[in-house]
Formats: C-alpha cells, sequence, structure tokens
C-alpha cells in the first residue's frame, strides 16, 4: 500500500510543491483547502485530478479553526504523515491581523495535534515552523538560538513550535518542527517582497509599469528556494527520531541585494525605478535573518544548493513569461522545479 499524507495549506506555495514531491515517490495526497466562492485551486490545477477517475491526490473542504471537523477528516483519511503547512504567514498583515493570525497560525497546529491524539492515529507530523521566531536574536540563528519574536506571527509560530514540542514529550509523538528560513519561488505569494519586486521587474520590462515601492531595503534574510525546501520537509518525517532542524543557505542578503539581482535579470537598472514608501516598514523591524543549517546537513543530508540571485533570475524569468503569455493570449505556464535529491 503506498503512503498516505495529509497536507494542510495544500493551495499555498509550499503545499504544491510538496504534494508534487510526494506523488512523484508513490504517495496517496490528501489536502486541506477552505470553502470559497471562487477557485482557489491555482498552485495545484495541473496535478490534481476528479476523484471520481481514481487521482491520488483528494482535496477535502475544512477550516483550522473548527476543531471537530479536523477529527473528523483525520478519523476518515488516516494519514501516516500529516504536514501542517497552513498559516496566515504574511508577517506585515499579522500588525493588522493578530488576533486572527494567533488563531490560524497559532492554536491551529493544537487542533491538529489534539485531533491526532484523541483518535489514537499512528501518523508522523511536521509543523511548519519559522525563521520569523528568531526575530531580534542576532544571527546565526541555529536550532539552539533563543526566540525573540518580534511580529505576531512570529509569536503566534512560537506558540506553534513549543505545542509541537510539548506533544512530542508528553505523547510520545512522532512531532517534528521544520524551522524554515525565507524561501520563494515563482508560486509565491504577489503580496510578498520577493514576488512583488519580480512582479514589478516583469511589468517595467515590458512598459506596464514605471515605478516599483518598498519599504525597508536594508533588512538582510536568508532566501532559498521553495522547491529544495519542501524536500528537507519530507526528509525530517523519514528520520528514525522526531526533532526539530533548521532549514537554510547560510547567505546574508539584503532586500537591496535582492532587488538588484531581479532588475540585472532584465537587464535594467533598479536605482531608476525603485521607490521608498514607509507605509510598507513594519512597527517592530527584524533586522537580520541568516541560519545555520549544518544539523539538517549532519542528519538529513539536505543542503541548499539554489543562490538568492539565481533564485531572483529564476522567479524573474517567470514572471516575464507569464506576462508574455497574456499578452499573446496563451494560459500562464506552470514552473516544473526539478527535485534535484531523491532522499533515500
Amino acid at each position: 500500500m503506498p503512503k498516505r499524507a495529509l497536507i494542510t495549506g495544500i493551495t499555498g506555495q509550499d503545499g504544491s510543491y510538496l504534494a508534487e514531491l510526494l506523488l512523484s515517490k508513490g504517495y496517496e495526497v490528501h489536502g486541506l483547502i477552505r470553502r470559497a466562492s471562487t477557485f482557489n485551486t491555482t498552485r495545484i490545477d495541473h496535478i490534481y485530478s476528479d476523484p471520481h477517475d481514481s487521482g491520488r491526490l483528494t482535496l477535502h473542504y475544512a477550516d483550522l479553526s473548527a476543531a471537530s471537523r479536523l477529527v473528523t477528516l483525520m478519523d476518515q483519511t488516516r494519514p501516516d504523515e500529516v504536514y501542517h503547512l497552513a498559516a496566515q504567514s504574511h508577517v506585515r498583515v499579522s500588525f493588522d491581523e493578530p488576533e486572527y493570525t494567533g488563531d490560524v497560525s497559532g492554536v491551529a497546529t493544537t487542533r491538529l495535534l489534539e485531533a491526532i491524539r484523541m483518535i489514537g492515529l499512528d501518523c508522523r507530523f511536521y509543523q511548519a515552523s519559522t525563521s520569523e521566531m528568531f526575530g531580534a536574536t542576532p544571527p546565526p540563528q541555529s536550532e539552539e538560538t533563543p526566540f525573540y519574536p518580534r511580529s505576531p506571527y512570529g509569536a503566534a509560530k512560537l506558540y506553534a513550535y513549543w505545542m509541537t514540542r510539548n506533544y512530542r514529550e508528553a505523547y510520545g509523538m512522532f512531532a517534528t518542527n521544520g524551522i524554515l528560513f525565507n524561501h520563494e519561488s515563482p508560486r509565491r505569494g504577489e503580496t510578498f517582497v520577493t514576488r512583488k519586486i519580480t512582479r514589478a521587474v516583469a511589468a517595467i520590462s515590458r512598459g506596464q509599469q514605471r515605478h516599483l515601492y518598498l519599504g525597508n531595503l536594508d533588512a538582510i534574510r536568508d532566501w532559498g528556494y521553495a522547491p529544495e525546501y519542501v524536500e528537507g520537509m519530507w526528509r525530517m518525517l523519514q528520520a528514525d527520531e522526531p526533532d526539530d532542524y533548521v532549514l537554510a543557505t547560510g547567505a546574508a542578503v539584503t532586500v537591496r541585494d535582492f532587488v538588484e539581482a531581479a532588475f540585472s535579470a532584465a537587464d535594467l537598472d533598479w536605482e531608476k525605478h525603485v521607490r521608498f514608501d514607509e507605509r510598507y516598514l513594519r512597527p517592530t523591524e527584524v533586522d537580520a535573518l541568516i541560519g545555520d543549517a549544518a544539523k539538517a546537513e549532519m542528519k538529513l543530508g539536505w543542503k541548499a544548493s539554489v543562490s538568492a540571485a539565481e533564485l531572483a533570475s529564476i522567479m524573474v524569468r517567470a514572471d516575464i513569461d507569464r506576462i508574455d503569455c497574456e499578452l499573446n493570449g496563451h494560459a500562464a505556464p506552470v514552473d516544473a522545479p526539478q527535485f534535484l535529491r531523491a532522499a533515500s
């Protein structure tokens, strides 16, 4: 029998790449999606098949605020592996919606863990933690670095992190935290800064836009390529014992560096187009996030290979292709990532 996985947040960037990876490994995949009056499955439409045709990807409606529904779905699907990726994950928005962020990005993790415990499900659980939990703590940041979140999002994720560890230690559950530093792709949401930048570069290169407005250009981040990071998630749940792991490139890159690389990929001078707008500043800034993924390399054999400059080029090319397809009346292409390392 093939392994069965349940993915929350399957329609997001990471969820779509993870679904592709698991399907390529022969898994039966179940995904949780929120009910909406419009279709919100764009990132997975190319891999979704009608369940009446015995497809290996099945979608279920659920809301992370409804504990009873989560219990029912866990009992119905009986997954071998649960990947909890769903969240309100926009840091700036979390300042405007702190209560909602706390519920969806924090307490929802407890609902899932409790559902697993209540029905006695023997499965492996992955919690999508984040480098934003480190916040103001100076880099480099590893699994042993103290946490100091500087946003409602970071605080909510820190609660989820500790609840995952608590269920692991209290109930012997195979519950793992993946502390992932920033990871991007052509499927990144359009309001996140990297995608905002690459979309603007594409639009400017095609004469559809003149300026790009940004906030803090001096913030330092550790940017990697999302398809590589979801492979790291999978490796965490194949380990002999549950543990917590940082995934990162270890490279320090400013927002300005990413901007310059993105504009260079389209042969443009960024200084002619980028403007400052204080509306995009956070109430409390996180100055520098640079990860130390030595533990993941040693225990999981995982190491990032795509640099921030390569990532910017990948994203710019994809956004230019999208615009060109729209101008020619064609459907936008789906990026086809190469899963560079097949885990054993």
